[in-house]
Parts: structure tokens; C-alpha cells; sequence
């Protein structure tokens, strides 16, 4: 069950008050923030009982309240889950801003099991409800808007075909073999194959330029039929064993999981062998919505934006759009690899529900760049656009506008969203997501959204705050 707020407070929750320790200001600002939006906490809850039969009985677990602050905390602080635990447990403030107090905090493993059944539907609702309460509390008036797009890393190795053959090889011989000690008599049939799968991937990785002309075909014809190899003895293991029952009901329910884990890299495995028989062996070029790039993250794109440093790039491509005050009302997790102009419309649109008008100044890189683009700027009756024409040659109407004083202010406005994006980078821990699957890729990239607009929103109160109190 989850566990409900207990307002009471202990003998040594009242003596730390008694000796003035509290939050810092910033902290203190959100906790406050939080306090009076208590739909924040509710979206939260109902993750929390989504599934339980009777969500008011059983063990206690985390509160929707705790399990919220310890989410934003952990991305405010960029912490893994363990330290997140340790610097809770370790500090009276944390405590407090938690909302564990003097009472026991839990185990690291409790905060990933409560995390876990967050979706990304509901960090979203929650971000959309924190940015509405402070265009309510007139923090923000959206009357400028600056938009970009930036790349979040999968955590995955770099793809090649022999690579991914070879992780399939390893990963199936793995979990067959696990599965045979669970079984009385073991598994009949398959043979591990990963030594001469791990050396043809080796021979292959090493070979020269002069090398591969001669022997790179032959050597992943050898890989493949390996890999193919395993793939069929694994299948041929899954139906001799599917009526076969462990000792006791804990070994079945593992051989169940073990199961599913086998059938779901068969079928990974088999897409990999695929696609280098057919970029390898047939010469055929694979368009990339058909590539595999990883079988522990199979939804990763691969993202070539031009840039000198990181030519090619592995996870998701996310939208941003930022208002003047630094609040990032809009992101989104996109698929594939879409052209920057596509997203102009979408965010005048999306920023009309949020504000209710267009914004007086929209400025982009020129990748946003399109005549439509323009026109809907004109349009949706934003009055300053700062959108750089991308190749071709300018007419003297639209060369004179991007010389003209404004468009330049409105350029040096949008270079902050960079800034903007190297925080959620390497403050927020936004750069790489080291969790496993698309729902938790999506969720990392919208708590760390959460975390920034939280802070700016402290950052702006305490700041009207000082301006009241110097009045």
C-alpha cells in the first residue's frame, strides 16, 4: 500500500526547530511550492495504487508526497540511488524536505521500486501543472520564446554488426545456461558457442582497411551462421521445456521469467543476424527505421546532426522550448531523426493552451528555418521572428530584417537555451540515461524538466520576495 502522510511530529522534530535548523532558501521555496499545489502530490498517488487491489491494506510504502520530493531532490543534486538513500538518511534538512523527519529512511532499492511505477504521462501532467502555476502566480508571461533541439544519449556501446551478432550470441548462451541449472536433467541440445563467436568478432574488429576487402565477408558469414546456430538451439530448448516444472514454486517462476528473457533476444538476435547478412553479405543498404542499434535498448535512433564533434549519435532526439524567465514550458521526446522545422507550428500551438497568446518574440537557430515557418509566425501574431534564413540567397527585404537591431537582441536571446541545455546536462543528469527502456528514458528527461523549472520558480519567488521586503 502506499503509505499516507503522517503529520505528527516527534521530540526531535521539535527540538531541531527549537535550534532553528531549516532548509536552504531554495529548497525551502519548493517544499513551500509543493505544499500548496497538493495535485502535484495526487498525480503521483494514483501512479503508486495503479494495480493494486487494495491499495489501503498491506505494507506501508513511500508516500506520493516523498516519493515526489525524493524524485525532484535526486535530480536537482544528480545523485544515483544509493546516495540519494545516504545523503537523506545523513541530513537533517533532507529529511525535512523529504518529508521522512526523525522516521526511518529506506533502502535505496525502495526508491527505484516507487519510481518505477511512475509513467511518463504523469511527470508530464506534472510539469504541465507546475509551469500553469506559475504563469497563474505571474512568474512567467510568455512573452518571449526560444526553442532548440538537442540529443539524450541511450546507454549503449557503439553499434557495429559484429558487436551486435556477438551480443546476442553471449546474452542467449547466458540465459540458456542459467535456465539448465534450474531444470532437473538440464536442457538437451545446445551447445555454447560463445568462444568462437567472440573470436570471429574479434578478428573482424581488428582487421585493416586492406584486411576487409579479402576476409571481412567470410569471417561474418562464419559469425552469422553461428549466431543463427544458437538462435535455432535456443528456440528448439524453449519448446522441449515449456510443460517442464521447477522443484518448488520460486524456481518456476524464475524458469517463467528466464522464459520471456529468451524468446524476447531470439527474436532481437534474429533481427540483428538479419540485418548484417543483409548489409554484410548482400551489400544492400539498410534504412535506418529498420536498424537495430542495441538489444538492451532496441527503441535507440541513431541522430546525425553534422556536428564535428559527435558526427553520429545514439538515443533520442528532445525538443525544448524555453520562456524568458527560464522556464522550459514544452519538451518532448521525438522519433527518429525529424527536421527542426517541423516543430515550429506544433510550439506556437502549444504555447497559445499554455499563455493564451502568441509570444511577442520567437527566436531559433536556423535549422528551424522554412517559408511556412515565417508565415505562421506572422500569423499566430508574434511580432518579433528570429528564424536565420539557411542557404540560399536572401532578398533584401529579409537580409535588412535579420541586420536590423531587434533580430540581432532576439539571436543573442536564443543563445541562452544552450546554457540552458548544458545544465540539464551535467547538472540534472540529463546527458545519458543510464535506465533501461523507453518509458524510463522518457521519465528521466522530464524530471530533470521538473527539477529546472522548480528551481527557477524558488529562484523567482525569492527573488520578488527580496525586491518586496527592499520596497
Amino acid at each position: 500500500m502506499t503509505r499516507i502522510a503522517d503529520p505528527q511530529r516527534s521530540f526531535a522534530d521539535l527540538e531541531f526547530a527549537r535550534q532553528g535548523v531549516c532548509l536552504c532558501p531554495v529548497l525551502k521555496t519548493i517544499s513551500d511550492f509543493i505544499d500548496q499545489h497538493p495535485e502535484l502530490a495526487e498525480e503521483v498517488r494514483l501512479d503508486l495504487q495503479r494495480g493494486l487491489k487494495h491499495p489501503n491494506t498491506g505494507r506501508n510504502g513511500l508516500a506520493p508526497e516523498q516519493v515526489l520530493r525524493s524524485l525532484i531532490l535526486m535530480r536537482i543534486k544528480n545523485w544515483d540511488y544509493r546516495e540519494l538513500r545516504e545523503r537523506i538518511s545523513d541530513g537533517y534538512t533532507l529529511r525535512r524536505f523529504t518529508g521522512f523527519d526523525s522516521k526511518p529512511v529506506p533502502k535505496h532499492d525502495a526508491f527505484n521500486r516507487a519510481f518505477i511505477r511512475l509513467t511518463p504521462v504523469t511527470i508530464e501532467a506534472i510539469n504541465d501543472l507546475v509551469v500553469r502555476a506559475a504563469v497563474k502566480a505571474t512568474l512567467e508571461d510568455g512573452s518571449k520564446l526560444r526553442v532548440d533541439t538537442t540529443v539524450v544519449q541511450a546507454n549503449v556501446h557503439h553499434p557495429t554488426d559484429s558487436t551486435l551478432v556477438w551480443d546476442s550470441v553471449r546474452v542467449i548462451t547466458r540465459l540458456v545456461l542459467l535456465m539448465a541449472k534450474l531444470i532437473p536433467g538440464g536442457v538437451n541440445g545446445f551447445r555454447n558457442r560463445t568462444r568462437v563467436a567472440r573470436r570471429r568478432m574479434q578478428q573482424i574488429q581488428r582487421m585493416t582497411s586492406t584486411q576487409r576487402r579479402q576476409q571481412q565477408v567470410p569471417k561474418y558469414r562464419e559469425l552469422i551462421q553461428v549466431a543463427q546456430s544458437v538462435i535455432d538451439s535456443a528456440r528448439q530448448v524453449l519448446d522441449q521445456t515449456k510443460d517442464v516444472q521447477g522443484v518448488d514454486l520460486m524456481t518456476n517462476l524464475a524458469l517463467k521469467s528466464l522464459r520471456q528473457q529468451i524468446d524476447n533476444y531470439c527474436t532481437l538476435g534474429g533481427r540483428v543476424v538479419n540485418q548484417a547478412r543483409r548489409r554484410v553479405l548482400f551489400e544492400e543498404k539498410v534504412p535506418n527505421d529498420e536498424k537495430l542499434f542495441s538489444i538492451f535498448e532496441p527503441h535507440t535512433d541513431i541522430i546525425k546532426r553534422g556536428k564535428t564533434l559527435t558526427p553520429v549519435e545514439f538515443g533520442h532526439k528532445v525538443f525544448l522550448a524555453e520562456s524568458a524567465n527560464g522556464l522550459i514550458s514544452q519538451y518532448k521526446i521525438l522519433k527518429g531523426n525529424p527536421p527542426d522545422q517541423l516543430h515550429v507550428k506544433m510550439s506556437l500551438e502549444r504555447h497559445k493552451q499554455i499563455f493564451g497568446c502568441a509570444p511577442d518574440l520567437y527566436s531559433t537557430d536556423r535549422g528551424f528555418y522554412d517559408s511556412s515557418n515565417i508565415d505562421a509566425c506572422n500569423s499566430a501574431g508574434v511580432l518579433q521572428e528570429c528564424i536565420p534564413q539557411r542557404g540560399g540567397t536572401k532578398s533584401d527585404l529579409r537580409a535588412a530584417h535579420e541586420k536590423s537591431p531587434g533580430f540581432k537582441k532576439g539571436q543573442r536571446f536564443r543563445a541562452g537555451i544552450e546554457g540552458r541545455i548544458s545544465v540539464l546536462f551535467r547538472g540534472r543528469g540529463m546527458k545519458r540515461c543510464l535506465s533501461e527502456g523507453l518509458d524510463r528514458f522518457e521519465i528521466l528527461v522530464g524530471s530533470c524538466v521538473l527539477a529546472n523549472n522548480l528551481m527557477r520558480i524558488a529562484h523567482l519567488i525569492n527573488t520578488k520576495q527580496t525586491r518586496l521586503r527592499a520596497a
